[in-house]
């Protein structure tokens, strides 16, 4: 159950603006750059291009890599992954080890795999961090802890990092978790991060941050592990500059992401390992109808759009990813209960489409899917079959919804037996107006 979804109104609103502020951000970003729909075109036909080659550059890219002095690893599925990284950590006598935020890890669970084999795991995003701490995953693509107030963070620095009770002022909670975070770094016996994007025809791996916080994982320790899904290949270095370009952009409205490193080969005495994941992708690839949305660069902006991520929050949605790619990604990638109903969940409003940087029409997928395997359960449709009936009917819709707005304190109790507690479970019912908007129309204009 999400914890956004126990909060107050006020906190649900907080949420919605917070996100949505993002979107106005990239909208102020992208109005700065003159050839935004030419950049946006040629992103999308590199997506494209890569895709209907992906199997020839992924071999172009392990060539490269082993030649830069890095090994590269395959691995079938999220097992497979967290085996792999599992048996490089022992096979070095690892058992501290710093993380870069990595949303293929969080799909793979593999903290929690490599918890259990005795592997101290410290995610060093700061948003990462905080959920870490919270024991939860994250909300957001960019911003994992963007449900989480302040006070709320200040009482998980005080009680796993005996910070001031009391404490709210970003900067010094930041300050704290800067210097509980550099002994990490400096005690950490290997370090592992994501791929935003590798290059095929240098063998290149490419991290961005905002903070630094994965080039010291990079550079610290002897090890590097890097964990990559087989659609972050992209042709070229000039391919790059592209994709650059609407990142950052996109995701948080700045110009670039402060940090961006490219690594090829590893370091002078130590060691580079590139895992790289199938999880399921090839399986999408093969589906021509809904390949194109393997072209997604994870910035976030369809999440920041979506008027229904805004008021649900990640944890809504039970997958690593959320919002409107997550929807798409899910019935596939996905392995919740609730993967295959996800592209129920949307509005169809086509905002998530409007801000994609690689021209992923989200909306036109959530309706293939809805279409295919996606079916809703029956309660659901017989539900829409007696709305659909009712509002077929204005006047006897009328009177069924004052008898509605008399039982609402009634209905919005939790009590055993009550027909609504499968919503209640995970939501608070709105107060209803005291008159219907039909009515309120109809006093106005006597």
């Amino acid at each position: 159950m999400s914890l956004l979804l126990q909060y107050q109104p006020n906190d649900v609103k907080r949420h919605d603006e917070a996100v949505f502020d993002l979107r106005l951000r990239r909208d102020r970003a992208m109005q700065e750059v003159p050839d935004f729909t030419v950049l946006k075109r040629h992103a999308a036909a590199i997506k494209a291009h890569t895709l209907d080659h992906l199997a020839d550059y992924l071999e172009m890219f392990e060539a490269k890599a082993h030649a830069a002095g890095a090994k590269v690893h395959w691995a079938a599925d999220a097992k497979e992954h967290n085996e792999i990284v599992l048996n490089l950590l022992q096979h070095h006598g690892v058992r501290r080890m710093v993380k870069s935020k990595s949303m293929l890890t969080e799909e793979c669970q593999l903290n929690p795999f490599l918890e259990s084999h005795g592997v101290e795991v410290t995610d060093t995003d700061l948003g990462e961090r905080i959920v870490q701490l919270g024991n939860e995953p994250p909300s957001h693509i960019v911003v994992p802890a963007i449900h989480r107030r302040r006070d709320e963070i200040g009482e998980l620095f005080h009680r796993h990092m005996n910070t001031p009770a009391g404490e709210t002022d970003p900067a010094r909670l930041t300050e704290y978790a800067r210097q509980d975070l550099r002994s990490r770094f400096l005690d950490a016996q290997a370090g592992l991060t994501g791929v935003n994007f590798a290059i095929a025809e240098t063998g290149t791996i490419v991290v961005c941050t905002n903070e630094g916080n994965a080039d010291l994982g990079m550079s610290l320790p002897p090890l590097h592990i890097a964990s990559m899904g087989i659609d972050k290949i992209i042709p070229t270095v000039d391919d790059l500059a592209i994709f650059l370009r609407l990142l950052a952009r996109s995701a948080t409205g700045q110009h670039i992401t402060a940090y961006t490193s490219m690594v090829t080969g590893p370091l002078r005495s130590g060691e580079l390992h590139i895992v790289i994941v199938d999880g399921g992708r090839t399986r999408l690839l093969e589906d021509p109808s809904k390949r194109r949305a393997l072209g997604c660069i994870r910035c976030g902006a369809c999440l920041n759009t979506c008027p229904v991520y805004r008021r649900a929050g990640g944890h809504a949605y039970g997958e690593p990813v959320p919002g409107p790619i997550g929807s798409v990604l899910a019935p596939i990638l996905g392995s919740g209960p609730v993967a295959a109903s996800l592209p129920q969940a949307s509005t169809l409003c086509g905002s998530c489409t409007s801000v994609c940087p690689v021209g992923i029409d989200l909306h036109k997928l959530l309706l293939e899917w809805r279409h295919g395997t996606a079916k809703p359960d029956p309660d659901l449709r017989y539900g829409l079959r007696i709305a659909a009936w009712l509002m077929a009917r204005p006047a006897l819709y009328r009177r069924v919804m004052k008898v509605v707005c008399r039982g609402h304190p009634l209905i919005s109790k939790r009590w055993p037996g009550n027909p609504a507690s499968r919503w209640l479970d995970a939501r608070e019912l709105p107060e209803f107006p005291p008159m219907s908007y039909y009515e309120k129309r109809r006093s106005e204009n006597r």
